[in-house]
């Protein structure tokens, strides 16, 4: 096999990873794929200039997380349809929602029924500017420093507004959830930030394509029994869903 295959199919499996979590680090990419990590920055960094990722601080950047982002970008994009539907079910008159950000959040925000009246309260700029379109919900964005890493708003003063209230329900996604790892991120910053969410409210719904379960990455944000739902594409009697069941979550 050339060394040029050989090259094209670490690039070709370092864009599916990126792809699949979204963000991830140089030093998860060495690790996945057992090369240096200047290795791993050269590969990365012709990604990024034949325009297929974005670059960000230590790592990547899936394109269709990005706020110039259109759906022909969008990985996995009809499964993420599949799990916005599945979660307008928990929805209802009057809540408060806390609701973070992402390309599955994007589409879910879009199908939010325009007569629905509710609150929805976001540490992320690019969800509050997508729920501008639905008329009868008042949006509530908790500002600060912006992480480039997940374009979240993060600091002292997030946690102190989280710290002050009860959410009916908190809407995620995570880029990566195990039955034993749980929800884990590469980000300090952010993995507070959504622990801070959990922490204040009732009930919490991850949302995650299927590629997303069984994996692992390197910051704990809490465990899977944290989880009131779990939502993903596949029917919730699939086989790989399981394990998820028989902890007491609800599958979507």
């Amino acid at each position: 096999m050339s060394v040029s295959l050989l090259k094209k199919e670490r690039k070709d499996l370092i864009l599916k990873e990126i792809n699949v979590h979204t963000r991830i680090s140089l030093g998860e990419l060495t690790d996945i794929l057992n090369v240096s990590e200047d290795t791993i920055r050269r590969d990365v960094n012709e990604l990024s200039e034949s325009g297929e990722i974005i670059k960000i601080r230590g790592g990547a950047m899936s394109k269709s997380y990005h706020h110039s982002s259109n759906l022909k970008e969008n990985y996995a994009h009809s499964h993420k349809l599949v799990i916005a539907e599945k979660a307008l079910s928990l929805l209802k008159e009057g809540m408060l929602v806390l609701i973070g950000g992402g390309t599955t959040i994007r589409e879910f925000v879009k199908l939010i029924p325009e007569d629905l009246t509710a609150t929805f309260m976001t540490v992320n700029p690019l969800t509050a500017v997508e729920l501008l379109d639905k008329p009868n919900i008042e949006i509530i964005l908790i500002g600060g420093q912006i992480s480039r890493y997940s374009q979240m708003s993060i600091g002292g003063e997030v946690h102190q507004r989280l710290a002050e209230m009860k959410a009916d329900l908190c809407i995620l996604g995570t880029n990566a959830l195990d039955v034993n790892g749980g929800l884990t991120d590469s980000d300090w910053e952010t993995v507070q930030v959504k622990k801070a969410m959990l922490k204040a409210s009732d009930k919490v719904a991850i949302m995650a394509i299927s590629e997303k379960m069984n994996t692992v990455m390197k910051m704990k944000i809490a465990d899977i029994q944290d989880v009131d739902y779990l939502i993903t594409e596949l029917s919730p009697d699939a086989p790989e869903l399981l394990a998820y069941e028989n902890i007491n979550i609800e599958v979507l």
